[in-house]
């Protein structure tokens, strides 16, 4: 299946901004599955794409300076990828960090006494560690229902399941922390999805993955209850939310901001 993206993220600041330093991780990964047609196109208003780079994660991250007083940032990507789907197998352990780090718990990531009594809810009781992670996955969702408006960037995943309801960066952490305290090694994943009843969206999708044994890496997308198909896009990853964040980073001075995020994935 091939996909078109089209992402417009829109920065509109209520004073004029005098320094700010962005990260954009918005480029998808080549992988086995997944292969760019042509250039993955970035274009930015209001700033200086200053130089692009590879993270530590095999992110490609784009460093975008803002300043000179602008008061709105625009950045638009857009291109086209092709994928084909494993039912959700990402397969062997590659990159520069080593698979033990998929093990450490974050600020964002720690299991504390929520995500320790979720997994004990859950047992042994399975044929194989992967039914029992999708169990789980299941499980999340029933206990934290998708809402918006209630939690934030910085929510912890013991945070998020104390509340009345998350997003799907919120069930990603709780079952990355969950399958860590069950000694998987799991990560966050940022990217795009295309979904069957719209075209429009207002923001990125995020999901996990967990490592098993002698099949590899394994994505499993908490908030849709389903391992990701061909309708996926890979465009970041890492230990949690602030490795993987479409847009991160600083500015000066006391402007408050106005995001709007325009996305358009279709086939």
């Amino acid at each position: 299946m091939r996909l078109a993206v089209e992402h417009t993220t829109h920065y509109q600041y209520d004073a004029p901004v005098h320094y700010a330093l962005q990260q954009v991780r918005l480029t998808p990964k080549d992988r086995p599955g997944q292969q760019l047609v042509g250039t993955w196109a970035v274009e930015v208003e209001g700033g200086e794409r200053q130089l692009h780079y590879t993270d530590h994660h095999g992110n490609g991250v784009d460093l975008i300076a803002v300043g000179g007083g602008s008061r709105e940032l625009v950045i638009r990507c857009r291109g086209e990828v092709d994928l084909v789907t494993f039912d959700g197998v990402i397969g062997a352990h590659r990159g520069a960090m080593p698979l033990w780090t998929f093990l450490r718990p974050t600020p964002l990531t720690r299991a504390g006494r929520g995500v320790r009594a979720l997994t004990a809810a859950i047992g042994r009781d399975f044929a194989s560690d992967i039914e029992r992670a999708h169990a789980l996955s299941a499980l999340i969702l029933g206990r934290l229902a998708y809402r918006t408006g209630l939690t934030d960037a910085e929510t912890t995943a013991e945070q998020a399941l104390a509340g009345e309801g998350g997003v799907c960066q919120d069930h990603t952490h709780i079952f990355i922390a969950a399958m860590r305290h069950l000694g998987h090694p799991a990560r966050y994943v940022s990217g795009y999805l295309m979904m069957n009843d719209r075209t429009q969206q207002d923001a990125t999708h995020a999901w996990a993955e967990a490592h098993f044994d002698h099949i590899g890496w394994i994505g499993f997308d908490v908030s849709n209850g389903h391992s990701p198909d061909q309708r996926y896009i890979r465009v970041a990853t890492g230990l949690d939310y602030r490795d993987a964040a479409p847009v991160r980073g600083m500015r000066y001075g006391a402007a408050q901001e106005n995001l709007v995020v325009q996305l358009q994935v279709q086939q």
